[in-house]
């Protein structure tokens, strides 16, 4: 079985940014990175199973410029044999529903069995990516997974996943399938200094998107569902603790709530 793992190297903002002259992004000079926390179970949970069958591969993926292949050598230092990163000039813009197509191309390029990806990121938080990638491809997808089961040569998992008010649901489904991971789902390992070490040396094979089959009307703006008008800083409200007697306290609200009439 081949298990395929998306990763992200989510944005951070220092204390003090500035926005772009565009107003679309922050100045990249104000972000620093680092791997998406769901991303990290998600690795984990791909890691166990591959250490408890010896028939599986695990395969971390991203959609990003060379800086990204941060995150991929941090996967690697953990565990693995290799690593893909896709990108191209025309991928800039590119939404949620852009990254899930090219997960997808390069699920099928790979013959994936499955797809395990963090249930969201921490910088935008759209939870959208794994669950369109199912879409995209026809498998069974299963959201906030918490727990994973299977049986070797079986083709089969069975997991458990959250529900409201504490409640779990176990259910069975049939590989192909793509499963969003939850926080807590294990406890993500440490990467040992030799672990470190050698993920510099392991492979990282680029990818773009011409080879992945898709064309520049299904990537980057053109092909995105979404567009980010701009982003900006909202204004900050205020507040006011109203003292005094019942009555000066009545006043006091008519005066505010005549005052924003008046604004």
């Amino acid at each position: 079985m081949k298990i395929l793992v998306p990763v992200k190297q989510v944005q951070i903002l220092d204390e003090d940014f500035e926005i772009r002259d565009d107003g679309r992004a922050v100045d990249p000079s104000y972000l620093e990175h680092e791997l998406n926390e769901w991303d990290d179970y998600s690795w984990e949970a791909a890691l166990q199973l591959m250490e408890l069958h010896e028939a599986i591969e695990a395969i971390p993926l991203t959609v990003g410029p060379e800086e990204s292949e941060e995150g991929l050598r941090k996967c690697l230092a953990k565990g693995g044999e290799r690593a893909i990163r896709v990108w191209d000039e025309n991928l800039e813009g590119s939404d949620q529903m852009v990254v899930a197509r090219v997960i997808a191309a390069v699920a099928q390029k790979e013959g994936a069995d499955l797809i395990l990806a963090g249930t969201q990121s921490n910088d935008f938080g759209h939870g959208q990516t794994g669950i369109a990638t199912a879409a995209m491809l026809g498998w069974s997808h299963v959201a906030v997974v918490s727990e994973i089961q299977y049986e070797p040569d079986s083709k089969k998992l069975t997991v458990k996943r959250e529900l409201e008010g504490g409640v779990e649901e176990e259910l069975e489904l049939t590989l192909p399938a793509v499963l969003t991971i939850q926080l807590g789902i294990n406890e993500p390992r440490y990467a040992s200094l030799r672990g470190i070490k050698q993920a510099r040396e392991k492979p990282v094979a680029t990818m773009t998107c011409a080879e992945l089959g898709l064309t520049e009307d299904q990537i980057g703006e053109a092909g995105s569902s979404s567009r980010i008008r701009r982003i900006y800083v909202p204004e900050r409200g205020k507040a006011e603790i109203i003292s005094g007697t019942p009555a000066e306290q009545a006043k006091r609200l008519l005066e505010i709530i005549n005052e924003l009439k008046g604004a």
